[in-house]
């Protein structure tokens, strides 16, 4: 019998987990419909249309081959109280031009254009959701929407994105608590103040179908509503049974958009159901054949997984309500509310967790093992600031003090994946006690050709869950003192306190039924101050020299980049002690210009962060916070035009990574550190061949970067990596007239078969392999 808020499932060969296709094709046939409107009146309208908005033939506004020249992007934070050319901090701005050239449809997919940021795998602990790290830091806690943070472990989706801005380097004065290496900003589609329609429908290979409408619609001069509508799904190229479906909805309403007062209420859905991947096994499963990197050398395209038992639901709703007032004409009074919940709920076969492969009748053979999550979130939070200008005794101060409170509350549990019927392990394969226990007889698969066809059926239950609830109350101010025309001074300061508490829960189970459950309450409450400083030398009224120093908090439970746990106390000697925050300092030096009128915007830095006071094991029966980490390297940035023709976006970042102390077992001190390549080079560049064509296309390139969940360390002594690889990507559209425009997208162009990131413990993910995409684009 299963415990009270269990599940008790008996799974058959027929049971998927995959959304049914009658479903998915009439959602896609809804927005498809919607973007149509916009084909069939283009085609009416033809170019001499009567809509003012239509741009001239040399600077088109349908998205895809919008290659005019523009001024550089800025962040949407008032939190930056000076323009990017003079904010002395590493920040790319990833305009939504970039985000539409490029096809991209997911975080991983606009963070690759943005050198030193890699993606984890999940396991150990990590959800199976977006792990971005920046500067050798997972900032998976560091998302953030429209400023405030997005909570939970979410797979994210751009159609209603403006555009992303990426800070690098500790920035807890900006965002609180944080990893230390940085944190992303995803900017909202908000309702403006004139009408139009936007709509594209894509079809490509792998079954790729996706279709996105953006309309808004001045109701006066004051008063817009805008909606943004998704649907697609697809295969993922080059990996077998490895599908997707998303669909999302997010309205929005501006009030006062001419007036003093601006009101804008705004709602977001994003609902995915997707076959998890955890991609191919490493060394530790066989003796036999494999790579020099660790990873087994099996066919790519493999699969471990099981159709019958294994998928992911994601779900995301966020509801805010902004109002924005302003008091004279250079201050302003801003409140943001927000209400929002999330839903990650996962069984995926992990193909290194089953135990090692036996080698059987001729043949190796795996029994699969699995990793599951149930993770509920739910956040309300309000931020309020007061930004403007004032000169104070003779000097002008761009400022921004605000107030920020949060509640946060997550939910984390597993479920039982019992194997009562399954692919029969063959005759002599050896199954352990334990196993047998925890995931029943059965279930295995050949190493070196996987079916994901096989028939399953078992006891699916879900545990009892851990609880957290996590508040947040923290001040903050910003100011760009301007002492002249060539010297700034940029200072941020943040004060947080951090309440952490809940439950934790450790089950047992039999037979895929839990038996029995302890639960151990946890609490505990931080506080710590963050600050920045930068001096900016102004050459130019278009170009900076700066110097900067920031820091950040890392409170336990989250160093590890996991959303909220209930970590409060060590291990061993320290079970009893509350744990510090980790903390990290970075400094910072580099140059920004912005030329060719304001139209190419040019960066370089050199920075060094250190990350302390880490638990770490120091001998057989002491643990101490003394553990560190060191990234320094530096990095070039440009994004724009170079002529009004040619656009250029992209850069290159070096990292030079090290543990400088860890624990005294299973890592080696000196090691890089894990997901953190020497070398990653991005760049996306278009060119208008005629007044109706453009060509461009992507290269990129990552050196070898290591496996984790050793210390942190580059995979302790499996020294387990990805190997480095170029991608190169393909891009060329069509002007059909002003309104209408195919575009072409060829990914991973000469169909690379790298491994994106490995956990340097379990296993590899491969990348995509080549993928084409052609879209209609329409515009009225």
């Amino acid at each position: 019998m299963a415990l009270p808020g269990d599940r008790t499932t008996m799974r058959n060969p027929n049971f998927a987990g995959v959304v049914s296709r009658p479903r998915r094709a009439l959602s896609i046939a809804a927005v498809a419909g919607v973007a149509g409107l916009g084909l069939a009146q283009a085609a009416v309208a033809g170019p001499e249309g009567p809509d003012s908005a239509v741009a001239t033939a040399d600077d088109r506004s349908v998205s895809a081959v919008t290659i005019d020249a523009k001024r550089v992007a800025d962040p949407s934070s008032s939190k930056f109280t000076a323009p990017l050319v003079d904010t002395p901090k590493s920040v790319t701005v990833i305009p939504a031009k970039i985000i539409e050239q490029t096809a991209a449809t997911s975080l991983a997919d606009i963070l690759r254009t943005s050198p030193g940021i890699t993606f984890g795998a999940g396991e150990g602990g990590q959800p199976l959701a977006d792990r971005p790290f920046i500067r050798g830091q997972s900032s998976a806690n560091n998302v953030f929407v429209d400023g405030v943070r997005d909570t939970g472990g979410q797979v994210r989706e751009i159609f209603n994105l403006e555009q992303v801005e990426v800070v690098k380097g500790p920035d807890s004065a900006y965002s609180g608590r944080g990893s230390g290496g940085g944190s992303i900003n995803l900017s909202s589609k908000t309702p403006k103040a004139d009408s139009f329609a936007r709509g594209s429908v894509g079809v490509g290979t792998d079954a790729y179908l996706r279709a996105t409408a953006d309309l808004n619609h001045a109701l006066n001069d004051s008063v817009a509503v805008r909606l943004n509508v998704l649907a697609t799904q697809g295969d993922t190229p080059g990996r077998k049974s490895v599908d997707f479906d998303r669909w999302g909805v997010a309205p929005s309403l501006a009030i006062g958009l001419n007036g003093d007062t601006q009101l804008t209420a705004s709602y977001y859905h994003l609902e995915g159901d997707q076959t998890p991947d955890y991609g191919i096994p490493l060394v530790t499963k066989t003796t036999q054949p494999r790579t020099a990197s660790g990873v087994l050398n099996v066919d790519p395209r493999s699969f471990y997984g099981v159709a019958a038992r294994d998928y992911q639901k994601t779900k995301s709703d966020i509801a805010t309500f902004a109002i924005d007032h302003r008091i004279d004409d250079t201050l302003n009074l801003r409140q943001v509310v927000r209400y929002s919940k999330s839903l990650n709920d996962y069984i995926v076969t992990n193909p290194g967790d089953g135990g090692a492969a036996q080698f059987v009748q001729g043949q190796w053979w795996m029994k699969r093992g699995t990793k599951t999550r149930w993770n509920p979130t739910e956040t309300v939070a309000a931020v309020t600031d007061l930004h403007g200008k004032r000169t104070v005794f003779g000097l002008e101060h761009s400022f921004d003090i605000g107030l920020e409170l949060s509640r946060e509350e997550n939910l984390n549990a597993t479920y039982s994946t019992f194997t009562t019927s399954g692919a029969a392990c063959p005759t002599g394969f050896t199954i352990a006690a334990n196993t047998l226990a925890s995931l029943g007889a059965g279930d295995c698969t050949l190493v070196y050709k996987p079916n994901d066809k096989d028939a399953w059926t078992g006891v699916i239950n879900r545990a009892p869950a851990a609880r957290n609830v996590a508040k947040t109350t923290a001040v903050y101010g910003f100011d760009t003192i301007k002492f002249s025309d060539k010297v700034l001074l940029n200072l941020g300061l943040r004060h947080d306190r951090y309440e952490s508490h809940g439950v934790d829960v450790a089950t047992t189970q039999a037979n895929g039924v839990f038996t029995s459950t302890t639960y151990t309450p946890r609490r505990g409450s931080w506080e710590f101050t963050n600050y920045q400083l930068g001096l900016v030398y102004k050459p130019t009224a278009a170009s900076s020299l700066y110097v900067s120093y920031g820091t950040a908090s890392t409170p336990p439970g989250i160093s590890a980049g996991d959303q909220n746990s209930n970590t409060v106390t060590g291990t061993g000697n320290l079970a009893t002690a509350q744990l510090e925050p980790e903390d990290s300092e970075s400094f910072e030096a580099g140059a920004k210009a912005n030329v060719l009128n304001n139209t190419l915007a040019l960066s370089a830095a050199v920075f060094k962060t250190t990350r302390k006071n880490a638990q770490i094991q120091i001998d057989a029966n002491t643990y101490a916070q003394v553990g560190e980490v060191e990234v320094q390297g530096f990095e070039l940035g440009f994004s724009g035009n170079i002529t009004p023709k040619w656009q250029v976006f992209g850069g290159y970042t070096y990292m030079d990574s090290e543990l400088v102390r860890g624990a005294y077992t299973s890592v080696n001190q000196g090691d890089p550190l894990a997901n953190t390549p020497k070398h990653s080079f991005s760049s996306f560049t278009t060119y208008k061949v005629t007044r109706q064509i453009a060509l461009g296309g992507g290269a990129y390139y990552v050196s070898k970067s290591f496996g984790g969940n050793q210390g942190g360390a580059g995979g302790g002594t499996n020294r387990i990596y990805a190997p480095s690889y170029w991608r190169y990507d393909a891009f060329a559209s069509w002007a059909v007239n002003d309104r209408v425009d195919l575009q072409l997208n060829v990914q991973n162009l000469t169909d690379e078969r790298y491994i994106a990131r490995t956990n340097g413990v379990h296993h590899a993910d491969p990348a995509p392999g080549r993928q084409a995409i052609l879209t209609v684009n329409v515009k009225y």
